[in-house]
């Protein structure tokens, strides 16, 4: 499982490109600071640094490091805003994947506060990953997050199905959906939900074509590569547009948005999280698919 030692030992590896200054940065030795890049780099499965001409970063590694920077920010955050909650009581801390819509976030986020109890929220979006990691370590209370994904004793309830567009260059759509050309799909990075990841590719492998995606940081970087003509972006928020981008609904077989409410039975007052894991699962189930 990814770990904040693993980004912290990367990104002080990307930044100082030295292993015994990134290793006195983490505050351990460079022999610890090397068994964790490897183990890292075999939990990703690729080389994140090209280590024959000092140490400098691979194409995949230059692709994971805003990723770890964001993910790592976001345990920073959680460790601040639980510690901000346990000086004012409990608190219910959310986790959403970045995937759900902005406007479907703040109506599950605001759902437990809607029934008129005196709730606290502290909310956090991170990848599912890093999510259930979160949940399982007790920092987070529940989580909305992808599906499929290996939840290693964690509870879950139903599958939702939020539906999904696909958008594409204006240019480069015919009258039925299908592209004349082949561009590539934008995808998060596969690390961040693999199993839910490497379904949406053989799902779009399904319909008879050759699958080539391309990395993106977020939604919207996805979407400036529509915009540039250079990629098509399948996306559950109905508000993403641009100039010169044409939005259509995906055609069969679907490519709905699989999310899951996440919770951890095994924590004092998992109960009460289950219960709460209802509110969030009617909010999203408002927006499901028909």
């Amino acid at each position: 499982m990814l770990t904040e030692r693993h980004l912290e030992i990367f990104i002080a590896l990307a930044e100082e490109e030295h292993f015994g200054t990134a290793a006195q940065r983490v505050g351990i030795t460079q022999p610890p600071l090397s068994q964790g890049l490897r183990r890292l780099e075999a939990l990703l499965g690729v080389r994140l640094f090209d280590r024959e001409r000092g140490v400098s970063l691979t194409e995949e590694g230059t692709q994971l490091l805003p990723h770890a920077r964001r993910a790592l920010a976001a345990l920073v955050e959680l460790r601040e805003t639980g510690a901000r909650e346990h000086a004012d009581g409990r608190r219910l801390r959310i986790g959403l994947a970045p995937e759900v819509p902005t406007p479907l976030a703040a109506d599950v986020a605001a759902a437990p506060v809607r029934t008129g109890e005196r709730t606290r929220i502290g909310m956090v979006t991170a990848s599912t990953s890093v999510l259930l990691g979160e949940v399982a370590a007790g920092r987070l209370d529940i989580a909305v997050i992808r599906h499929p994904s290996v939840l290693h004793g964690l509870a879950a309830g139903r599958v939702i199905l939020l539906p999904t567009w696909m958008l594409t260059p204006a240019q480069r759509a015919d009258a039925d959906g299908a592209l004349s050309a082949r561009l590539p799909v934008a995808v998060r990075p596969r690390a961040e939900a693999p199993a839910a990841h490497d379904l949406f590719v053989d799902t779009l492998a399904s319909r008879g074509r050759r699958v080539e995606t391309v990395t993106v940081s977020d939604e919207r970087a996805g979407l400036a590569l529509v915009a540039a003509g250079q990629a098509v972006l399948v996306t559950a928020d109905d508000t993403l547009t641009a100039t010169g981008v044409e939005r259509r609904a995906t055609a069969d077989p679907p490519l709905p948005l699989r999310l899951r409410v996440a919770w951890d039975p095994r924590h004092p007052g998992a109960k009460e999280t289950a219960e709460t894991a209802q509110l969030l699962e009617d909010a999203l189930t408002r927006k499901e698919a028909p």
